[in-house]
């Protein structure tokens, strides 16, 4: 295989620390076109970064090097291909309750009445999340933009479908997913169990006609017909699918980080700096408002409010208003099965929450994610768009997009300064479980190697400024 273009190739390139103002261009979303290469227009589609792909044989399936490249005609070697399933490795595993800062009582709450957990049931769950079979070309499975391996997301800006059909939308973890009131970025499911139907059916995902369609694939397997008879007392159906898989990622639960154990009491379990990001976090950072409280409550569970916020990321590339007014037209209200299939396969997935609600609030507000191991789940937001720690918390520095006309009453300029993001950093990177430890470490001495030689969102003159 030949070397990446030098583009991407990232070298030892001293960062000035200029008060830069870079800014993402607004583009022209268009549908792709019949034989056009799939990662080119995932990338480009984003207005974010350009990406060039190379496919290598390995044995027994396809993999893929991706990597940055600049702009340029699509060759030959650049056609779409087959991505491998990601396995039940030991990250796949159901983890146990005894873990430092996991919320046991909460943890029981959250398991509803009519799917109580069961070992057999779980086992049967995370059988069918590695799955291809529920896919309707048996080649996509929930663990292909849920891997374990990355902290169940798939390190993709967007995923990408049977097909190579390309979504709208960065894969969210499933690790706590336990404690979420509403599922999926804009909150169009209420349930796990509500929420894992929507992949198998949506045309850009699994590509399913219908949820019984899957249930067939997997009835047709001696060894599902027992494990559903075992666990369900009766033959599969689409109920008892979504049940085994909804209760497989319940048991996907992810604590044990080294703030767990600082708040636990050991004082020397994260470093000083993480100690200055986590005051700077609660401080003029304003990361809590959104991130620390659940019902006006303190909580640093899972580090967020359940709430969906404008924070500024979309309007830079579209009038969302504009959008607002034609998905009125083409979204029939309270379907969310056209909700979900509006979010995955348009340019109408930036309205976000408004897709749901139909308040003009909402334009552009997303649920605001869980915190926990994000070194291992870039990039970041709810379209990939950002692609290091530090980047999103230039986004925020700045203020976001001020002139987004929805934007959330709590995103202002805060005057960071660069000491103070490094600290934020090294705070957000203390929240990464053990068993992800390792992966964490290496990919935040990518991130800090990439953020000394860009950082596209950084603007001191905003973030210094007087705030609107």
């Amino acid at each position: 295989m030949r070397a990446p273009p030098k583009s991407c190739m990232i070298g030892p390139i001293g960062w000035s620390g200029s008060s830069g103002t870079a800014r993402r261009q607004p583009r022209e979303f268009t549908p792709l076109g019949p034989g056009e290469d799939i990662v080119q227009h995932t990338c480009c589609l984003r207005g974010v970064r350009k990406f060039h792909v190379r496919s290598v044989l390995l044995p027994g399936a396809l993999a893929v090097v991706v990597g940055c490249s600049g702009g340029g005609p699509v060759g030959p070697e650049t056609k779409p291909y087959l991505l491998p399933i990601p396995n039940a490795s030991g990250l796949a595993q159901p983890r146990a309750l005894e873990q430092v800062g996991l919320p046991t009582e909460a943890t029981r709450a959250a398991i509803p009445p009519d799917n109580p957990q069961t070992a057999d049931k779980i086992a049967l769950g995370q059988k069918l999340f590695f799955d291809g079979r529920l896919s309707a070309d048996g080649t996509v499975a929930c663990s292909s933009c849920h891997d374990p391996a990355r902290a169940f997301t798939d390190g993709r800006a967007v995923s990408i479908g049977i097909k190579g059909r390309i979504g709208q939308r960065n894969a969210p973890t499933i690790l706590n997913a336990i404690y979420n009131t509403t599922q999926f970025w804009d909150g169009r499911a209420v349930t796990l169990e509500q929420q894992a139907a929507f992949p198998i059916v949506n045309p850009s995902e699994m590509g399913q006609p219908n949820l019984d369609a899957a249930v067939a694939r997997v009835a047709g397997v001696r060894e599902y017909r027992k494990a559903f008879e075992r666990v369900f007392h009766g033959p599969p159906n689409g109920t008892s699918l979504l049940r085994a898989i909804a209760s497989y990622e319940r048991s996907e639960v992810s604590f044990d980080s080294p703030f767990d154990h600082f708040i636990a009491g050991e004082k020397n379990a994260i470093d000083t700096s993480a100690k200055r990001g986590w005051a700077l976090f609660n401080g003029h950072g304003r990361c809590s408002a959104c991130h620390s409280v659940t019902r006006g409550q303190p909580d640093v569970t899972t580090f967020t409010d359940h709430r969906f916020h404008n924070i500024g990321v979309v309007m830079v590339r579209a009038d969302t208003v504009a959008m607002a007014r034609k998905a009125e037209q083409i979204v029939t209200p309270g379907d969310m099965g056209a909700v979900d299939r509006t979010a995955i396969q348009t340019d109408l997935s930036m309205l976000g929450r408004f897709l749901v609600t139909r308040q003009d609030a909402d334009i552009g507000a997303f649920k605001t994610p869980n915190l926990r191991n994000l070194l291992v789940t870039a990039p970041y937001f709810h379209d990939g768009s950002h692609a290091t720690l530090w980047d999103v918390v230039d986004h925020y520095n700045k203020g976001g997009d001020l002139n987004d006309p929805f934007l959330d009453a709590d995103i202002r300029p805060l005057a960071l300064k660069e000491a103070e993001i490094d600290d934020l950093v090294a705070f957000l990177a203390s929240l990464t479980s053990s068993g992800y430890k390792k992966p964490a470490l290496k990919e935040l001495a990518r991130q800090h190697k990439l953020a000394r030689i860009t950082r596209p969102d950084r603007d001191t003159a905003r973030a210094f400024g007087r705030s609107p």
